[in-house]
């Protein structure tokens, strides 16, 4: 059976402001109706495969939660990193998870934050690879290249493993980024694929070729996943944090692929593209008449060759020409398509100066709900807050700070103290500084209110949690 293993790690920097590191590029909706997460679940549809299994940072466990529940994926199904290991690790603990019962599944492995087009061809290339990964090969899929890319790592392949015309290869070597010229060189002897960092094989071959040439990590995995640590919210798969901070950090290729014997690979032309910056976002979406790419309430003028996403505002761009305009709630971007690449140097700049906007966005998400803050000075918060139902608060308490609710819609069950009540729709109520309170969403429709705290300190800090319903703390 097929077992999909989706790499919902990373913090997609280069795709900042919307991609931040509490909300990294694989849980936007940046190519379709979907986060990209889900596009690549719902990508699978038609395979005859077992459940995703998602590993992902745990940092991010309730919104991967929250995106699989939307698509009906959830089902304790989601393996947590306390930290990253790079990709060869993340595998071994999906592997040893896999065949923890004696199951012995073939892993499909996936990067949750890649765009591919044509579904079709790419359930073909999987069918193709899967009569070698069942013989104990370990399959890589190499796309068809478009051009001297620089930007991939390339795969040149050897000899030819297939008779039937799928073109399935045994691997010849692996290779790095290459300069335009060696680019050039390699597309123009048809000899290489770029490297997509998608792979197929079983679960007990791809821990023995580890165990051959990385012991230390496979040993390592081995000690964090072999008695995962309880969990309150029964979704996750937790591993224990000393054994994995005694991991190496190593990716996949370098680990195995480079150094097996049992390496193949199968040509994939899917329309593929890792999106990694904004020029290729823009490669990848619908355009105008003008080769203007464009989201959200945009006003144009005499624009050509932009891309252009907004949240809430009206952008209005006149006279402009191959530009990247990106409005988020709380940050904009302005930059030349040409140097994309150079968006990293803000967030560099905004990680020195310890600022929000490289790790949060002013909207984020809780095992509860989601929370907006609309007003953020030093002595009062406005904050927009969506209870899902049947969520709650921790009961808590604050020290230096009031809070008064007023619901917008739903129902809300408020405990202050040693009494319960109900409020709804335009009722408020007021919680004062000291007080023991909680607030959860007994109905069956969203609970939205406005929560508007005052006092001499407003710092996360200053909540303090009596109990806790998800595991927290």
């Amino acid at each position: 059976m097929l077992l999909p293993v989706i790499m919902a790690g990373g913090t997609g920097s280069r795709l900042w402001p919307m991609s931040r590191e509490l909300y990294p590029k694989q849980f936007l909706r940046l190519h379709g109706e979907l986060s990209m997460l889900q596009e690549t679940v719902s990508r699978l549809n038609g395979l005859n495969i077992l459940e995703p299994l998602v590993i992902c940072n745990e940092e991010h466990r309730f919104l991967v939660a929250e995106q699989l529940r939307q698509i009906k994926q959830l089902s304790h199904n989601i393996i947590l990193e306390p930290f990253g290991r790079n990709t060869a690790p993340a595998i071994a603990l999906a592997a040893l998870n896999a065949t923890a019962n004696g199951d012995d599944p073939i892993l499909l492995v996936l990067a949750a934050d890649h765009v591919l087009d044509e579904t079709t061809a790419f359930h073909q290339a999987i069918h193709h690879a899967l009569p070698y990964a069942t013989l104990g090969k370990l399959v890589t899929f190499g796309i068809v290249p478009t051009g001297p890319e620089t930007g991939y790592g390339y795969i040149q392949h050897g000899e030819t493993l297939d008779t039937s015309g799928n073109g399935v290869y045994k691997v010849y070597r692996f290779v790095e980024k290459p300069d335009t010229a060696t680019a050039m060189s390699y597309i123009t002897s048809g000899d290489y694929f770029w490297n997509s960092g998608m792979f197929m094989f079983r679960a007990t071959v791809y821990l023995s070729e580890l165990g051959k040439f990385r012991p230390d990590i496979l040993a390592a995995c081995e000690k964090a996943i072999e008695t995962p640590e309880p969990d309150v919210a029964q979704d996750f798969i937790r591993v224990k944090k000393a054994a994995f901070l005694a991991c190496p950090d190593e990716s996949v290729d370098y680990a195995v692929m480079e150094k097996t014997d049992e390496a193949v690979v199968v040509p994939l032309d899917a329309g593929w593209n890792d999106v990694g910056s904004w020029s290729a976002l823009w490669e990848v979406n619908e355009k105008d008449e003008n080769h203007n790419a464009l989201t959200g309430d945009i006003f144009l003028h005499n624009a050509s060759n932009c891309y252009i996403n907004t949240d809430e505002k009206l952008v209005a761009a006149i006279g402009v020409d191959n530009l990247v305009i990106v409005n988020t709630k709380d940050a904009v971007l302005v930059i030349d398509k040409s140097q994309v690449q150079d968006v990293k140097k803000v967030v560099d700049y905004l990680k020195k100066n310890n600022r929000s906007e490289f790790r949060r966005h002013r909207e984020s998400y809780r095992p509860w709900g989601r929370c907006d803050v609309i007003v953020n000075e030093a002595r009062f918060n406005v904050n927009c807050i969506t209870v899902k139902p049947g969520g709650m608060f921790s009961l808590q308490m604050h020290h230096h700070r009031a809070e008064h609710w007023v619901v917008l819609s739903g129902t809300g069950k408020v405990t202050l103290e040693d009494k319960s009540y109900l409020i709804t729709e335009n009722q408020s109520t007021f919680i004062p500084i000291g007080s023991v309170h909680m607030l959860e969403n007994p109905g069956n429709i969203p609970l939205v209110l406005l929560e508007i705290q005052s006092g001499s300190y407003l710092g996360e800090d200053d909540i303090i949690r009596i109990k806790d319903h998800y595991g927290l703390f």
